[in-house]
């Protein structure tokens, strides 16, 4: 039972095994603007200056008491432009991190919290949208039923789990409980063809992990091992209470280790899989059968009660057929604990408080140094969303995101657009035959902007008030039913990947869209209110992102209609591959913590897009009446402002444990890295700011890199 959304697998390419972190329905390989870690944090307030009225405090803007004057702004512009926002600002108890969206996400929680709280109390007609967010909501808000069914709920999966008794019976059980979101050995599921972006394919996907990445079970350091060492404990203690005794829980734990490395060794990489050349491997399931011999496909399908599977992309070979000899040569035994652990792991944050308080202690307190829980309501609006997101989105909607603010997104998204457009036809780096075929991709980018033409009903989605957990269970069970079934069947180009109240967005390059929830289009990155360089600053900036990873190492490999084709010439992709280099070794050299370096390959599609968005935005500023007057607000001129703005987008702080999470399977840099690394390849930046050669934001013309 997933308590994290169903949404598809990869953030970037990049699987995230670890519910926390990751859910498991966005498209394979989109590319979001944020973490998706920091994209229902809680808030604070927030304060702001009247931009037409100089060092005064207002509603909208950019308020002065970001500022940390103390540091040069051509020193350390992130310091400079936000240090007084972080000293003002500390990580609250119940975070991780905390940043300008998670205060955002905080007021989005506010107005989600009082759509439920009415829906919760109305009574609503059975099956509708109203009914089912309410109901669903109670029933978490339920705490003293959660308390008094203890485990209870999983009585019945644990009894399936002890009855088996051979690999085809592993097989039946593997297939049943992943139908209920619980990750054992692989994920299947459907999504586009990459090769044929029109057909929807089933997909095989390396899986079977409790900690967040391959790495967390292969890597030697100090740090590493003595993590794996409170992993085994936690998952000992989750085995205690579920009535084990100390010593058989002690043994269990390890014979879960054992299986959970077998399978990590055997797993790419983050990085490797961002090659999308490298997981494509389409066959039929004669293929995928002579992979893993012992597992039956065609049963497996049929348990899963999937559409005809004639074709398939089987994304790691080389783990399947390592996961083959893994089945055969450990003991059932042991795969009954193994199977008994991740459906306690997932099912954890949804039982009573005592596995709630030991899942958090170990993948909250000392795996990202969050100190406390959110509040149980935060919790259950955040689930409801995950679960419901689009019928919790329409009433979101019509709150917060009016017809006026979707044109006048709309209005800058083509603006982007168009300023992405002029920059390629200068490109002189590009050959003629490269950009005809660049600049016919844009032109067919499809725009989503604040929430889906056509709602989802989630009518075969059963909601009551009776239990939490059978909700859950019937959410998920709705949702990997729901995607499997569109195996063999055209793409719905309707789709979205995130649901309107996220603080974030994201481009899909099999699709070749960009989409913009409603969530993220509020002050202060969008905000009618303000000036066109904060604006342009702020979700120009954020447009322009998206925009560029169309054309970033990974949607560069994309053709204008979504397929993995090659539309480069061989000199043109060898020019854009060492801008790229560039790129990437910038950020290897960023130093995340103590002894931990960013990893500038794992997040180069997300750095590519930071920079170019940053330059893409400000060429559509330039296009504005104010880029061009001498008028300063508060002392900044305006060039100034975008600037500033661009930083206040970024402005957040993040524990040391989360850090070394986020390095390890986060395709986003850090904060910090995200202002100053782009900032110091622009010379914009250094104009505005006076900086002078020698001066950390102002990089010499042959250190800068320059892409888009």
């Amino acid at each position: 039972m997933r308590v994290s959304r169903v949404r598809s697998l990869l953030i970037c390419a990049a699987v995230l095994s670890w519910p926390a972190i990751a859910s498991a329905q966005a498209p394979l390989g989109y590319c979001e603007l944020h973490a998706e870690s920091r994209s229902t944090k809680s808030g604070v307030a927030r304060s702001a200056v009247n931009p037409s009225d100089a060092n005064t405090s207002a509603e909208h803007g950019f308020p002065l008491s970001n500022l940390d004057r103390s540091v040069p702004a051509c020193t350390n512009f992130f310091q400079y432009a936000v240090g007084g926002w972080l000293k003002a600002n500390p990580i609250p108890a119940a975070y991780s991190s905390w940043g300008i969206d998670s205060v955002m996400a905080n007021e989005n929680e506010d107005t989600l919290h009082k759509i439920l709280e009415r829906a919760a109390l109305a009574k609503a007609a059975a099956g509708s949208p109203e009914q089912k967010i309410g109901d669903f909501y109670a029933s978490c808000m339920d705490e003293s039923a959660v308390e008094s069914a203890g485990a209870k709920p999983l009585e019945a999966d644990l009894k399936r789990i002890d009855a088996m008794r051979s690999l085809s019976d592993l097989q039946s059980e593997a297939a049943r409980l992943q139908s209920e979101g619980v990750n054992v050995l692989f994920r299947v599921f459907a999504n586009q063809d990459e090769k044929n972006s029109t057909q929807e394919i089933a997909i095989a996907n390396q899986g079977g992990l409790g900690l967040p990445d391959r790495d967390y079970y292969t890597k030697t350091d100090a740090h590493s091992r003595e993590l794996r060492a409170k992993y085994v404990e936690h998952v000992a203690k989750m085995f205690e209470l579920l009535g084990d005794s100390p010593e058989d829980s002690a043994a269990e734990a390890k014979a879960v280790m054992a299986i959970e490395t077998k399978l990590a060794n055997a797993s790419m990489t983050r990085v490797e899989q961002r090659d999308p050349n490298a997981v494509y491997h389409k066959m039929d399931l004669g293929g995928l059968q002579t992979l893993t011999p012992v597992i039956s496909w065609a049963a497996y399908f049929r348990e899963v009660n999937a559409p005809a599977v004639t074709a398939i992309n089987v994304r790691e070979p080389n783990f399947f057929k390592a996961l083959n000899e893994t089945l055969t040569s450990t003991p059932l035994s042991d795969w009954k604990i193994y199977f008994r652990w991740h459906l306690i792991h997932a099912a954890a944050p949804a039982l009573s408080p005592k596995f709630v308080n030991e899942n958090f202690d170990f993948f909250g307190k000392t795996l990202t140094g969050t100190k406390e829980l959110q509040p149980r309501w935060k919790r259950c609006v955040q689930s409801t969303d995950r679960q419901l997101g689009f019928a919790l989105g329409q009433e979101y909607v019509k709150e917060k995101f009016p017809p006026e603010a979707k044109a006048a997104a709309l209005k800058m998204v083509h603006n982007i657009l168009d300023a992405l457009h002029d920059d390629i036809e200068t490109l002189d780096w590009m050959s003629p035959e490269t950009k005809k075929a660049a600049l016919y991709k844009l032109s067919k980018v499809t725009i989503k902007v604040g929430y889906p033409d056509k709602w989802r009903t989630y009518a075969e989605f059963n909601v009551t008030r009776a239990s939490y957990v059978e909700n859950i269970l019937h959410g998920d069970e709705y949702e990997f039913h729901r995607n499997l079934n569109k195996i063999g069947k055209p793409v719905d180009r309707t789709e979205w990947g995130m649901t309107p109240p996220e603080v974030n967005a994201y481009y899909n390059p099999s699709m070749n869209e960009i989409v913009f929830p409603a969530g993220i289009l509020q002050p202060p990155y969008f905000d009618a209110k303000v000036d066109d360089a904060i604006n342009y600053g702020g979700v120009g900036a954020a447009i322009g992102h998206e925009i560029t990873h169309g054309f970033d190492d990974e949607g560069s490999q994309f053709d204008a209609d979504g397929n993995l084709k090659n539309w480069w010439t061989a000199e043109d992709r060898k020019q854009f591959n060492a801008r790229a280099e560039c790129v990437a070794k910038q950020f290897d050299n960023f130093i995340a913590i103590a002894d931990v370096h960013e990893n500038g390959h794992l997040e180069l599609g997300e750095s590519i897009a930071d920079l170019g968005g940053l330059i893409i935005a400000y060429r559509a500023f330039q296009k504005t009446p104010e880029a061009h007057s001498d008028n300063k607000i508060d002392g900044f001129t305006p060039e100034q402002r975008f600037f500033l703005s661009y930083a206040q987008s970024w402005e957040g702080e993040t524990r040391p444990q989360e850090i070394r999470v986020r390095v390890s399977v986060d395709p986003h840099p850090l904060e910090i890295f995200r202002t100053n690394g782009p900032v110091s390849n622009v010379p914009a930046f250094a104009k505005a700011f006076g900086c002078h050669a020698g001066d950390p934001m102002a990089r010499p013309s042959s250190e800068a890199c320059r892409i888009w």
